[in-house]
């Protein structure tokens, strides 16, 4: 997971001597030799005022409610950020993983009591110990959380059958049990996000997240088109510079800050966020993708643009998300989806 103010050439500066900055985040990953602990210093000292104004707006919408619905308000509220205390319990909420929890008492447990497939528990067995090595609470099964991602994933690859456990799952789950802090949930949150949001996202042949890196092409060729030329002249493919991102829904990718403020749009919005962060990323930096000038340069500019200043300050990068990718119709990234499914299915079948 890359931390707020990590590392890149766009962003290295030793850490100065008489820093106070733990070298340990508040969600327990380590800070990178190459922090830039100026860069961090100079967001947070903007964002503390934000993070306190949103933590007291929030405040007033719940007040002592158990619920809060959905609505025009707690979509911008949402899209603002959801501060930390609220953050597990609101994204159970909106995104309806609470509802199917509550309809299931005892579910979960049932999952882990009943015989599971041996082939599927030694696939978890080895990835779970890989999850967030940079990560102070993924390092002991006695202690950390290690125990609880086995059991979660466990859980999901008996429920599941059509998925079952594939690589990158870890880390979607890991990070949710870092946000809720306990099994259950996670478990609904991630069923939500793999049945409910992400459809055919991790499924053997992945046609969700093929079909998304062919609207993200067809998009950038209609709102960038000089990008879209520049990459194919170079022999690029979309699914080369952009197939993480997707996967592992900018976990990974992004600083930690920012991930989350994504996820919090995502339980929200559903996977169309996903995308408007994708071609927001492009759009933003058509200047310094256009300069890279060979097959080599393009990729590296690729990766460097998810972790310069620009996707640190995570409040400026939501607020650009939605206004810099547009008007967004649901219909219409439906309609698209659609074409480029097609395409897809027709491909995979060859």
């Amino acid at each position: 997971m890359k931390v707020v103010g990590g590392g890149g050439k766009h962003a290295r500066m030793a850490r100065p001597a008489d820093a106070r900055i733990s070298d340990v985040d508040e969600y327990g990953f380590e800070r990178p030799p190459d922090f830039n602990y100026q860069t961090y210093e100079e967001f947070m000292s903007k964002y503390l005022t934000v993070l306190t104004r949103r933590a007291r707006k929030w405040s007033h919408l719940l007040g002592a409610k158990e619920t809060v619905g959905r609505g025009i308000k707690v979509k911008r509220y949402v899209r603002k950020g959801i501060p930390m205390k609220h953050r597990g319990k609101m994204w159970m909420e909106v995104s309806g993983a609470k509802k199917k929890m509550e309809a299931n008492p005892g579910y979960y447990k049932s999952l882990l009591e009943n015989p599971v497939d041996e082939d599927l528990v030694e696939a978890i067995k080895i990835d779970v110990p890989r999850t967030f090595p940079d990560n102070i609470y993924f390092r002991d099964y006695n202690e950390g959380k290690l125990s609880n991602l086995y059991n979660v994933l466990v859980a999901f690859s008996q429920h599941n059958k059509k998925i079952g456990y594939c690589q990158g799952l870890n880390y979607i789950a890991g990070l949710l049990l870092i946000i809720t802090k306990e099994e259950e949930s996670t478990f609904w949150l991630l069923n939500t996000l793999m049945e409910d949001l992400l459809p055919e996202y991790y499924t053997p042949d992945m046609v969700g997240v093929l079909t998304d890196l062919k609207v993200l092409e067809a998009l950038v060729k209609e709102h960038a088109p000089l990008i879209w030329k520049h990459v194919n002249h170079y022999g690029l493919t979309w699914g080369l510079l952009t197939t993480k991102w997707f996967i592992c829904l900018f976990a990974e990718v992004l600083p930690i800050e920012t991930v989350l403020r994504i996820w919090d749009c995502l339980f929200y919005e559903g996977n169309k966020v996903l995308m408007r962060v994708a071609i927001t990323l492009v759009l933003s930096n058509q200047q310094k993708i256009l300069m890279s000038q060979d097959f080599g340069d393009i990729i590296e500019c690729f990766k460097s643009i998810t972790n310069d200043t620009n996707a640190v300050d995570c409040h400026t990068f939501m607020q650009n998300v939605f206004k810099v990718s547009g008007s967004f119709p649901r219909a219409r990234l439906t309609k698209l989806r659609q074409e480029c499914q097609t395409e897809v299915l027709a491909e995979v079948k060859k």
